[in-house]
């Protein structure tokens, strides 16, 4: 059973991953090497049970779970039955972590990597123990969706996979299995085909931004929220997506590089929230308005969905 879980790395998944599972009753260890991330940290998890108080997921007795930030990744990883690596998408920096917790983590510890797409077999290569590791990909932001996909790596053991399973489902969330450890796994695999083609058809000057995420919230997505696109299959019937497919395929998007779009973006610095600009433009006062009320509506879609309003 898995009473103790370190997160390594709080940038922007690790605070709400720490505040969703201290409210299933977990110990929880959050390391990371900044001090600032840290600081960071502590004031996410504020935002955070606020927005867990809304769903209703009661924080656990008093002493039966608990959250301690720490910079000291020995300190963090000593005694845990769950190791989440959380760290920047690269390789080469997920394979130091593994080497350095390697000898600090018993033999029977599960080190799960929150990557959201390098294959699970590409790191198992980094560790000396790739029995015991597995894909846990969590959906941002991570203390409201429940979704979580598990991947098993080409060495990963059935019993790990079986495991994280269990663990995921004792904290009411809802764990999706795959069966092939593919690169982005299945959740941003469907999510960038679809951003693939809504910047194509933005760069060919077919529609402006603001319409497509209206055409897209409140047609495609409005819809998935409560249909699944297999069950949209079956709704529409397979004749009419034969019908529909048989001439729209060979017209969709299907470059293999970034879009100019998007180099061009970044290229002057237009990254997003992050910078103050991207598609949209931002200031800190937008910003500190939209977080929590796009937390607000994610709470109000999903206490509907799970037929609680």
């Amino acid at each position: 059973m898995i009473k103790r879980v370190a997160i390594i790395g709080l940038g922007t998944m690790g605070p709400g991953m720490a505040a969703r599972l201290a409210r299933g009753g977990v110990e929880v260890a959050a390391y990371d090497i900044s001090a600032d991330a840290l600081e960071r940290a502590r004031n996410m998890m504020t935002a955070a049970n606020g927005v867990l108080d809304g769903l209703g997921i009661a924080a656990p007795a008093e002493g039966a779970a608990s959250i301690r930030f720490t910079e000291d990744l020995a300190d963090a990883v000593k005694d845990a039955d769950l190791v989440i690596e959380n760290v920047p998408e690269k390789e080469e920096i997920k394979a130091s972590v593994y080497k350095q917790i390697d000898g600090m983590v018993s033999a029977d510890t599960i080190v799960a990597s929150d990557t959201s797409g390098i294959p699970i077999t590409k790191l198992q290569a980094h560790i000396s123990n790739p029995s015991r590791m597995v894909g846990m990909h969590w959906s941002n932001p991570p203390h409201i969706i429940p979704m979580i996909e598990v991947i098993r790596g080409e060495q990963t053991a059935m019993e790990t996979v079986e495991t994280i399973r269990d663990f995921i489902k004792s904290l009411g969330l809802l764990p999706v299995l795959l069966k092939k450890d593919v690169p982005g796994f299945v959740e941003n695999r469907v999510l960038y085909a679809l951003l693939r083609e809504v910047v194509d058809l933005v760069e060919r000057d077919v529609i402006e931004p603001e319409d497509i995420d209206t055409c897209v919230s409140w047609g495609i997505g409005y819809k998935l929220a409560v249909v699944g696109p297999m069950a949209l299959l079956d709704m529409a019937g397979m004749d009419i997506y034969h019908s529909v497919s048989s001439f729209l395929n060979e017209d969709l998007c299907d470059r293999k590089d970034v879009a100019p779009l998007v180099r061009d973006q970044i290229s002057a610095g237009k990254l997003g929230i992050k910078s103050g600009e991207g598609v949209y433009s931002y200031t800190p006062e937008s910003i500190a308005e939209l977080q929590p009320e796009r937390a607000r509506k994610l709470v109000a879609i999903r206490r509907i969905l799970e037929g609680r309003d």
